[in-house]
């Protein structure tokens, strides 16, 4: 689906004469007017740059035959004329060389591609040490994998404290991915594995580099003379346009003055640059531009992609609008939402006329008749502090026999969102609320997420249940589904929660905990999180023992400062037993409605899979633990999972390792998906891999994610409320499609918004100083994982005050040796090797450019540094060991 001009109020525009193959790719070859003679003397004879797309029916026929592959093109942030798409068969990456092979192409658009011939593919030369063989991966973890966290907003004005503790909130607290997190948010660019393979006898990396012999060569691992060639291909055609066309970025003025170009049109350039640079008319831009271009320097547009001919290097655009100076908070974040297609408009008044009029809004008597009334049961939500979109609830009481009936009763979205309405359309495009570091874009108007659907103490709620006898130890004795009404006793905070099981036996004073209802005390409440916090244990020691894989990576919150909304501070999140015990429940409820409406509606069913990791990732990383020594199993999540519980000790270095080595597993793993099971033919596709399982979906988090919604509908339809969606499994299949795009972009946003603010914190409170663990070492230089903060870095030698540097094999370990320039005459030079797992120091510090910052290494044995223990994080990374 591509997305919509929200708010940009765009025309498309006729492209004028000459605005045309005027320039070569960003920074090099001519400025826009240098050819302009030539190309009026050809008058529309002009010489195209890119190749005519093929047909509809060429395309169509070339992938029912082979002969042409579809993927999505990923392009390297850090190398923009290098692409890639995944190779159908799990193999290494299919690559797109340079900005005519992709062919006007955008990253993450879908794209079909012709294979070139194999004396034009790419070769891998082993002693190049060319790393980035492999597509330009950003974070692709599922929540799943990683426990799922979103930085859960606190609205300006909401606390009275003057700081804002923001926290993580879980992204369903179903960590269905196995993994811990988005924390490769702060991946900064492209993060391989750093492998050097060089075949024996080519040791001749070891001499001394000195700093103005810099090649910069990454390095991969394949370095096998059978595998030496990298499929390479073209695009012919594009599918669909992903990609939203809109970019934030700079305006110039073009560099030739006497061209007719230069009296028509200004330039943009984009800050992702693999976006290519735009021509824009200058009736778009500021009047004032031309005369005073210096004025705006430092202004962040928005401009959006309306053209891009064959015959031009440069796209053609329309300035949107306007955001504002670079390097503040707001107008770098409506930057990123626009870039990303992200909806943030204010809901239309058509929409608003789909809610109840009449406030307060009371349940209509004819629902008490229709649903199981749970007023009366001791039901609660537990919560990140600051939250107000409360999607979930659970009740746990005793039973006969020692055994338990648990619920977990989740906001009746559907109710309120009738199928078809303007409210399910805008909803439906949206998919998925956004949350940034400071606020939520939400995917419903704000009186459905925080009143009328939120499960806000003391107040009767709709809702869908699904309740189950359990005994303590977990074991399913009976399940039962339907839709309900309660009224919650209390909101918990994941605190409250966590105090209440750290203290069992502890009367928590009246003070320290959230109002209880008069019906319920605060110890039967205490009573019941004790009782779901002992079978949460049980459930989460099965799962891994039944093969669950989880990868939990250092997350980031930050405190924000009341007043001025920057941030103050940062820590590592905490991952706690509170969270762990939503987090089992969830998942519980999430496995038992995939069973349910996939048995009912095997052909209808709206399902999660997670397919397993790419094979050629996961065969270098397979190599590169056989290299370090490493005994890891990779041969099931299971076995991975145990591996990275068993491999690595308690102390600080241990932890490290396993930090260094869990981001480094992330890497090779799949996006977790949404689909229609009557669309997958191979039933074996439908497993989940992280959470090790045969059918997944989402159903606890209506409130912020469409999917759910659709799946309430199907529940519904399952246990007779209603009749079934007249939707064909093609036409759900494109809106699972759609709902996977959006949480996609949803993702990325998410992590540009903590980059964002952690590049504010370095500006504002740095240097910031930590150990870091070295991940990868390339030629000149090697990537670190920043310990304290969870952000990875590249530092290069020649930023280093160093004599020289060495970089050679030892066995089959890559190794830097720094000689460093003596700090006084009287010292000799300072030698320091750098190899994979070595613990540095180093200091990041910003840059003078708006928002960039850098890491660079401390000179060995300087004073000063804090332990990346302190604070926070210790008790984080300990806990995993549990």
């Amino acid at each position: 689906m591509s997305h919509p001009d929200y708010r940009l109020n765009l025309r498309p525009l006729g492209t004028p004469r000459g605005a045309s193959s005027l320039a070569g790719p960003r920074g090099v070859g001519a400025s826009p007017g240098d050819k302009m003679s030539k190309s009026k003397t050809i008058r529309g004879k002009k010489k195209s740059i890119f190749e005519t797309y093929l047909s509809k029916e060429d395309v169509s026929e070339g992938l029912k035959r082979g002969t042409l592959i579809q993927g999505v093109l990923r392009i390297n942030p850090k190398k923009f004329h290098e692409a890639f798409i995944p190779s159908p068969d799990g193999d290494r990456d299919i690559f797109i060389d340079g900005v005519v092979a992709r062919n006007r192409a955008l990253n993450g658009d879908l794209v079909v591609v012709n294979l070139l011939p194999e004396e034009q593919w790419k070769v891998i030369k082993p002693e190049s040490n060319d790393k980035e063989t492999e597509g330009a991966y950003e974070s692709d973890l599922p929540e799943e994998l990683c426990g799922s966290h979103l930085l859960q907003q606190s609205p300006k004005g909401y606390n009275d404290s003057p700081d804002v503790i923001i926290e993580a909130q879980f992204d369903d607290s179903d960590s269905e991915d196995g993994h811990g997190n988005t924390q490769n948010a702060l991946v900064d660019g492209v993060k391989k594995l750093s492998v050097c393979v060089h075949e024996k006898g080519k040791e001749d990396a070891g001499a001394p580099v000195t700093k103005d012999e810099n090649t910069f060569m990454s390095q991969d691992t394949r370095a096998l003379p059978e595998k030496s060639l990298q499929r390479s291909a073209k695009v012919v055609y594009i599918l669909e346009k992903k990609h939203s066309r809109a970019a934030t970025g700079f305006l110039k003025l073009l560099a030739d003055k006497n061209s007719e170009l230069f009296r028509k049109y200004a330039l943009f350039s984009p800050s992702d640059h693999r976006v290519p640079r735009i021509y824009v008319p200058l009736k778009d831009c500021p009047q004032d531009f031309v005369t005073r271009p210096k004025d705006y320097a430092n202004t962040l547009f928005i401009c959006r992609i309306v053209d891009w001919k064959e015959d031009s290097n440069f796209a053609l655009g329309q300035l949107a609008k306007s955001l504002g100076q670079a390097g503040e908070i707001e107008p770098e974040t409506e930057g990123i939402l626009t870039e990303y297609g992200v909806d943030f408009s204010d809901f239309s008044s058509e929409v608003l006329e789909c809610l109840p009029q009449g406030l307060p809004w009371t349940i209509p008597p004819e629902e008490f008749s229709k649903r199981r009334d749970l007023r009366k049961d001791c039901v609660f939500t537990i919560d990140p502090s600051t939250a107000r979109d409360l999607d979930d609830a659970l009740s746990c009481k005793p039973v006969a026999d020692g055994n338990f009936e648990v619920g977990v009763h989740i906001a009746d979205v559907s109710y309120f969102v009738p199928e078809g309405s303007s409210l399910d359309k805008v909803a439906a495009e949206r998919a998925t609320s956004v949350y940034l570091v400071q606020k939520v874009v939400p995917m419903l108007p704000r009186l459905l997420c925080e009143e009328l659907c939120s499960l806000n103490p003391m107040t009767d709620k709709l809702t869908f249940s699904v309740i189950w006898t359990l005994t303590p130890k977990g074991k399913i004795l009976s399940e039962w589904f339907g839709q309900t009404i309660i009224r919650s006793c209390t909101k918990l905070s994941y605190e409250h929660a966590q105090s209440m099981i750290e203290g069992p036996t502890r009367k928590i004073p009246e003070k320290e905990l959230p109002p209880v209802s008069p019906e319920h005390t605060s110890e039967e409440v205490h009573r019941a999180v004790l009782n779901l916090h002992g079978i949460a244990k049980e459930l989460r020691q099965q799962r891994f023992v039944d093969g669950a894989l989880r990868l939990d990576q250092l997350k980031l919150a930050f405190t924000l400062d009341h007043e001025t909304g920057l941030p103050q501070g940062c820590h590592i999140y905490e991952y706690r037993d509170s969270n762990k015990l939503v987090e089992e429940f969830m998942l519980l409820a999430n496995m038992a409605v995939a069973r349910k409406i996939y048995c009912t509606f095997p052909e209808r069913a709206l399902l999660r899979r997670h397919p397993p990791p790419q094979t050629k990732m996961l065969n270098d990383l397979v190599e590169f633990c056989d290299q370090m020594g490493l005994p890891m199993d990779f041969s099931s999540a299971g076995a991975l999972n145990k591996s990275l519980m068993e491999t690595f000790g308690d102390d600080k270095y241990s932890l490290a390792r396993k930090e260094v080595l869990t981001n480094m597993c992330s890497r090779p793993m799949q996006m977790a998906l949404y689909f229609c099971s009557g669309v997958l033919q191979d039933q074996t596709q439908f497993r989940h891999y992280a959470l090790n399982v045969p059918l997944y979906t989402h159903f606890t988090s209506p409130i912020r994610r469409f999917a759910d919604v659709l799946v309430h509908r199907l529940l519904a339809a399952t246990l007779g409320y209603r009749e079934l969606p007249d939707v064909e499994p093609d036409a759900l299949q494109k809106q699972a499609d759609h709902c996977n795009d959006r949480r996609m972009a949803s993702k990325r946003v998410q992590e540009l918004s903590t980059s964002l603010f952690f590049a504010i914190l370095v500006k504002e409170s740095g240097p910031l100083e930590s150990e870091a663990m070295v991940m990868g070492v390339l030629n000149q230089a090697f990537d670190v994982l920043v310990l304290r903060y969870g952000v990875q870095k590249r530092i290069y030698c020649n930023a280093l005050p160093l004599r020289s540097y060495r970089f050679q094999k030892v066995g089959k370990k890559p190794e830097l040796t720094l000689v460093w320039e003596p700090e006084d005459a009287e010292q000799g030079p300072a030698q320091q090797v750098v190899s994979i797992f070595s613990l540095v120091e180093v200091v990041l510090r910003a840059e003078a450019t708006a928002l960039k910052y850098s890491a660079i290494l401390k000179r060995p044995g300087t004073e000063g540094l804090l332990d990346w223990q302190d604070e926070q994080g210790s008790r984080d990374l300990e806990e995993e060991q549990d």
